[in-house]
């Protein structure tokens, strides 16, 4: 399967409802405990009208194969800190932390199709992320809950690093994580 897997930058408003679709999929309320604790979960539900401003800045990658969305990840430059009420913190952690000369983009989302995981596909994204966007950033930044550990494990694996680890006032940890592509 893998060599039929398509990585490319969307280009139609069809391939952003795709990942709505697959994004609402994965949210906590509609995965049992036990799934969202072993396949891992997304935390944030965007809409058509965020998700195309997001692309129109920087196109978002994704996984196709025979013209389905089958994977995602989603590129937020930093003008977008103050779009989407959950990741204000976010934007102002990496404010306060990171080097003010660094350039960065921000890894707003990874998800894969429960059908497609374990073939690649997550690290194939973000090998397509790095080539497409590292000569324009030095740094991929992106934030995990400590209650997701597949997926703090895959980032971990390509090489993310930990920026920061915090806790928010609801009592959830986060790591805030960098990819140094310099």
């Amino acid at each position: 399967m893998r060599s039929t897997i398509e990585y490319t930058s969307v280009k139609h408003k069809n391939e952003l409802l795709q990942i709505l679709e697959l994004q609402q999929k994965n949210l906590p309320i509609n995965i049992s405990k036990d799934e969202k604790h072993k396949e891992g979960f997304v935390t944030v539900k965007h809409d058509i009208d965020i998700l195309s401003k997001m692309n129109d800045r920087q196109p978002h990658i994704i996984a196709k194969h025979n013209d389905k969305v089958v994977g995602y990840t989603l590129c937020m430059t930093s003008d977008f800190g103050n779009d989407i009420e959950i990741l204000k913190p976010m934007f102002a952690k990496i404010e306060k932390h990171l080097n003010n000369s660094t350039s960065y983009i921000v890894m707003g989302q990874v998800c894969i199709d429960k059908a497609y995981r374990g073939k690649g596909i997550f690290r194939g994204l973000y090998q397509t992320m790095r080539n497409e966007l590292g000569e324009k950033y030095d740094v991929l930044i992106t934030e995990v809950a400590a209650n997701n550990p597949r997926s703090l494990r895959a980032h971990y694996a390509i090489g993310f690093t930990d920026l920061l680890i915090y806790n928010t006032d609801d009592e959830i940890t986060w790591h805030l994580i960098q990819w140094d592509w310099k």
